[in-house]
């Protein structure tokens, strides 16, 4: 129901936008002049939002002391709002943005089973879940291999610089033997973003896909039942891994 009001205002707002810039010139006017240059102009202003997908790519991964080799991504739906300014130079354009994103991801893989375990004892499932609240600043560069008149295609990239709101994001941990367990983030991290954009006037379509650069897991924290007297840093009782989330994205936006 949430993704319905959102998607639906998305479309709402986009409407007039798309009316206003679409609004039909007449020849030989300023009005027409106005729609043909507006790409030319040294300096557009605009906004954005849209969805994201992200994927949880995980390595070194171990539970227990035993190695995880396989992990199956479930993708979830986050959401984003961006502004941005673009400086042109004829087909080419400089455009750095500031946007909050929220991106959600959820892997699941077997558990290792324990030794001694019955010959057919089928592995339990676990999973980790994230909610990642962040401010990223992308600094793009891109060049429109069409441009004509109102219309344009462009192919765009380059880094991203994100820092990730610890307090706000959310890492939930289900079916693990540890309890009370918690990943802390690596507050600013880097990343790289390669993407298309379609423009319509003053409407644009925007692809992009973020490859993350490093490892954001910064430890993982847990306690050791009470029933297993082991602490917390035997191999008997670890939970490791390297993370790094790659993110798709599809966003709407309008210029000024």
């Amino acid at each position: 129901m949430g993704l319905r009001r959102i998607f639906s205002g998305l479309c709402l707002l986009a409407f007039p936008a798309m009316m206003w810039g679409q609004a039909p010139a007449v020849p030989g006017t300023t009005d027409e002049e106005h729609l043909k240059s507006h790409h030319d102009r040294p300096v557009n202003f605009g906004v954005k939002g849209g969805f994201t997908s992200s994927l949880f790519l995980v390595s070194n991964f171990s539970v227990n002391g035993v190695a995880i080799d396989e992990v199956q991504n479930n993708y979830k739906i986050g959401y984003f709002g961006s502004l941005f300014i673009r400086t042109n130079f004829d087909r080419h354009f400089l455009q750095p943005e500031i946007s909050y994103n929220v991106n959600r991801c959820n892997i699941t893989f077997e558990k290792p089973l324990p030794e001694g375990a019955p010959a057919g004892t089928v592995p339990a499932e676990a999973s980790i879940t994230s909610s990642i609240h962040s401010i990223d600043i992308p600094v793009i560069y891109g060049y429109n291999f069409i441009k004509e008149g109102p219309y344009s295609l462009a192919a765009f990239g380059g880094p991203k610089i994100r820092y990730i709101w610890d307090k706000k994001s959310e890492v939930t941990f289900e079916r693990f033997d540890q309890l009370n367990i918690r990943e802390e983030l690596r507050p600013l991290n880097l990343s790289f973003t390669v993407g298309i954009a379609v423009t319509i006037s003053r409407i644009f379509f925007d692809f992009r896909y973020d490859i993350g650069l490093h490892n954001i897991s910064k430890r993982v924290t847990y306690e050791t039942p009470a029933n297993n007297p082991a602490d917390g840093s035997g191999s008997n009782n670890e939970i490791r891994f390297h993370r790094r989330d790659n993110v798709l994205s599809f966003s709407l936006g309008v210029f000024f």
